[in-house]
Formats: structure tokens, C-alpha cells, sequence
């Protein structure tokens, strides 16, 4: 079984449903749960976010937070899970946020950063994670659903 089918029977095992901001990702990860059969009975939907007008009218970032820190921060990142999991009212929701490259980077965030929200459990919270800046674009975009996919996995056949 493939983490992705895995995390798709964890998540209705523990009667959980799961949403998506991506910004990134563009939508992949949303689209590889929704691969899954059954996935319906735990998906809620996503938005693509890539622009800041979406993070900002629809997943109600605060413009501050963008000009203060960028789309690419924890804060961000928060903030679109935080509107997220307000708009699909799901249990889990996921944000992606970062620079999958070939451009784009910062020496603050280089090609490869990425920072995921989470609001799960009644907690919110955001990581940052590092991918090389030597893989494609396509493949940092496909690792970050992976990792990310993988965490879940693991929280919930751990604490649960």
C-alpha cells in the first residue's frame, strides 16, 4: 500500500476529513488523495492558492502578514491553514507554501524551501522544510507531498 492510500485508510479509520491550501503544489496533493478509491469519504476539497490574492480573499491571510514576512513563511503558512480549516471546516487542514524553483529564491528561502501549516487537533502550527535545490521543480513539488504525506502517517499510527 502505497503512504498515500495508508494515510486515506488512517483518516477513515479515525473518522477524520482532510483539506488543502497549496500554493506550490498547485494542487498535487490534493489530486493524489483524490487518487485513492474511497477518498471521498475523507477529502473535503482545496484551493490552489498561488497567488496572494487567493491566500489573501480567500483564505483570509492577512495582507500584513504577506508584506511583514512574505508568502513564503511560518505565518503565512499558519494563516492559510487557519482560513482553510474555517472554510471547508474539515478536521485536518494542510498549507503549502514555498519555491519550488528553477527561480524565485531568496538567500533567506532558496529554491527548496517550504513551509507547511497545519491546524489539526486544535492546534495550529507550521514547519519549514529544506529540499536540495538540485532536484527539478516537479521533483521538490512531489517530495514535499511525500514528506508531508509520510508525517501524517506516522502521527496517526503513532498516537492514535
Amino acid at each position: 500500500m502505497d503512504v498515500y492510500s495508508n494515510l486515506v485508510s488512517l483518516l477513515k479509520e479515525k473518522g477524520l476529513t482532510i483539506g488543502f491550501a497549496e500554493s506550490l503544489t498547485g494542487g498535487l496533493f490534493a489530486s493524489k488523495i483524490a487518487n485513492v478509491s474511497g477518498a471521498s469519504s475523507v477529502l473535503c476539497g482545496g484551493v490552489v492558492s498561488y497567488t496572494n490574492d487567493v491566500k489573501i480573499n480567500v483564505l483570509k491571510v492577512k495582507k500584513e502578514t504577506i508584506d511583514k514576512y512574505t508568502e513564503v513563511s511560518y505565518e503565512c503558512a499558519s494563516e492559510m491553514a487557519k482560513g482553510l480549516k474555517e472554510l471547508l471546516k474539515c478536521d485536518i487542514a494542510i498549507s503549502l507554501t514555498g519555491i519550488a524553483g528553477p527561480t524565485g529564491g531568496t538567500e533567506k528561502n532558496p529554491v527548496g524551501t517550504v513551509y507547511c501549516g497545519f491546524f489539526l487537533e486544535n492546534s495550529l502550527y507550521s514547519i519549514r522544510l529544506c529540499f536540495p535545490n538540485t532536484l527539478s521543480r516537479n521533483e521538490i513539488r512531489e517530495a514535499v507531498c511525500l514528506k508531508i504525506a509520510k508525517m501524517l502517517v506516522k502521527k496517526f499510527t503513532k498516537r492514535y
